[in-house]
């Protein structure tokens, strides 16, 4: 469990380090000194960019197209049902912002752990295509 508590923490970070309701992440950043800090901005892009290819890859591989749909339809679900008791308020935007970027941390480390729980659940393990 603690591995895909690590997973979605590092998806999460992700997402929040690229943007966030807050002034601190990529896009404010590159937005307020990309003349300035050109080559920064262009490596740090690059970096995050990685980050999300190797997420992304997995997730695709791993659930796929439909499998995404569905975790971000339960995701949605869950905020509907928590708004439809009170418990939550969906008045400020900075909120759906970080609701949003938890959805989609929850979907991209589900992606990355999806093998392994399968494997846990089947006794089956995944193998990768050997042509590749």
């Amino acid at each position: 469990m603690t591995g895909f508590v690590w997973r979605l923490l590092v998806a999460f970070a992700l997402l929040a380090v690229t943007f966030n309701p807050t002034e601190w992440n990529y896009v404010h950043w590159v937005q307020e000194n990309f003349t300035e800090q050109m080559p920064l901005a262009v490596l740090f892009g690059l970096l995050l960019f990685v980050g999300y290819i190797i997420y992304l890859r997995a997730t695709l591989r791993s659930i796929g197209g439909f499998g995404m749909f569905m975790v971000l339809a339960i995701a949605a679900a869950t905020v509907w049902v928590l708004y439809d008791y009170g418990l939550l308020t969906l008045r400020d935007t900075s909120q759906l912002v970080w609701l949003a970027l938890g959805a989609l941390a929850l979907v991209l480390g589900i992606g990355l752990s999806w093998s392994h729980v399968r494997r846990r659940l089947s006794g089956q393990a995944d193998m990768d295509d050997v042509d590749e």
